[in-house]
């Protein structure tokens, strides 16, 4: 593989899916009220019910609102990654994954694309939600920032690599929301992006503390959490990158055409 032919490729793939998204302005906002109303209202009523104590990567006393934002982070690219898998599974209804699996490129490359014009994208998002956090006065440590922007695209590609994993699996569009639920849902809520696990392990929820543990989105969250303190938390960025590779190798595989789970969608229509 050329790496003209290559970089070309790349352009060509991520640029349709950052052009999607520009014609779609009202995506931004919709990936924007669903964090912001946590943040605003969620944690508006809850702020005297969740104490947060003095644990790494804090040094003080925070506020819960300060609590939820890596959370809140990792909302955005979770649902990001759903959105580019529903993206693929449209595509290929139509025919287009075909074209594109078709193409004189390795298949891994094509689908390295496709992750990482999702994974821009979600970058994007990630960055817009803590602009709308430092419009609201939230107190964060905002000069560790641009090194925590490293642990974001992390966490950008691992949930995206989910969303290829689902999208071999999701042959029909009219399957994939409760699928989609089915994944979101028990993530976000079994993780640390809403509570920490000693305050799980001190209400005696030892079963949901212990799915929390070996959850990937906690490790994201988790890293993205530490990193905008400054701090490295190794567990869970080896977690992260480690799932990363995983599921991107799932998707890999899935999509193999010798195996013809992507290739022949249920019905007989197009890949």
């Amino acid at each position: 593989m050329k790496a003209a032919h290559a970089l070309r490729a790349l352009r060509a793939v991520a640029g349709r899916e950052l052009q999607s998204f520009a014609r779609q302005p009202g995506r931004l906002m919709s990936a924007l009220v669903r964090p912001l109303l946590w943040l605003l209202v969620f944690a508006a009523g809850f702020q005297n019910v969740f104490g947060v104590a003095i644990a790494p990567p804090y040094d003080t006393y925070i506020e819960y609102r300060v609590y939820l934002v890596p959370g809140l982070l990792g909302m955005v690219a979770l649902f990001n990654g759903m959105q580019s898998s529903l993206a693929m599974v449209y595509d290929r209804e139509m025919g287009v994954m075909r074209l594109l699996l078709t193409a004189p490129l390795p298949r891994w490359w094509i689908l390295a694309c496709k992750l990482l014009g999702g994974a821009t994208l979600t970058m994007a998002q990630m960055l817009a939600f803590l602009l709308a956090a430092w419009v609201f006065r939230i107190d964060l440590e905002w000069r560790h920032v641009p090194l925590a922007l490293l642990v974001f695209l992390l966490a950008a590609l691992m949930l995206g690599a989910l969303g290829l994993v689902l999208s071999v699996y999701v042959r029909q569009l009219e399957n994939f929301a409760g699928t989609m639920n089915f994944v979101i849902f028990p993530m976000f809520f079994l993780s640390t992006a809403l509570y920490p696990l000693w305050k799980l392990q001190e209400s005696g929820a030892w079963i949901v503390h212990a799915i929390a543990q070996f959850n990937p989105f906690t490790h994201a969250v988790e890293a993205m959490r530490f990193a905008l303190y400054g701090q490295a938390l190794g567990l869970s960025l080896a977690v992260a990158a480690g799932c990363t590779v995983a599921f991107f190798a799932l998707a890999l595989w899935g999509y193999d055409p010798q195996r013809g789970a992507a290739r022949r969608p249920q019905g007989g229509g197009p890949p």
